[in-house]
């Protein structure tokens, strides 16, 4: 959700409610204003109160990570660890465990690398570029009303 937000926000040049969000969403508003309010406190989102105002992006897009976002968002669980908690004292629960939490741990460790290497820009072009391609298709066929950001 903070991603989808933080692009929708990256198209708009001025301030945007989280009632305006919340309708490209499909959420409420209090979710959006929750959500983005962690973004804020890490400085990534800034909102300004009155006409005119909302939600805008802090920080060039260059240099907002997929991990700075991850961590605003105090570092959800990314890859389900093996608990134990049927059997703590089973020999084979243990010996799973200890394998699979290591493949786990590793998988995590190289999803947090590529969350560093990822800028919120290169997700923004990326989703530019495939609008573009839908308006050109759409254009061949019939004349539609093109995505609003």
């Amino acid at each position: 959700m903070s991603l989808h937000l933080l692009l929708h926000l990256s198209g708009h040049p001025t301030p945007v409610t989280s009632e305006a969000l919340s309708e490209h969403m499909g959420a409420n508003p209090v979710v959006i204003r929750r959500t983005m309010a962690g973004l804020r406190k890490v400085g990534l989102v800034s909102s300004s109160k009155g006409h005119g105002g909302g939600w805008s992006i802090s920080k060039d897009l260059k240099e907002i990570s997929l991990l700075d976002i991850y961590r605003a968002l105090d570092e959800p669980i990314l890859v389900y660890q093996h608990r134990g908690t049927e059997m703590p004292e089973c020999l084979v629960e243990q010996t799973v465990g200890r394998a699979l939490n290591g493949i786990y741990q590793e998988a995590e460790t190289l999803i947090i690398k590529r969350f560093e290497k990822i800028k919120l820009s290169d997700l923004s072009a990326a989703f530019h570029a495939r609008l573009v391609e839908r308006s050109g298709r759409r254009g061949k066929r019939r004349s539609r009303p093109s995505l609003e950001l």
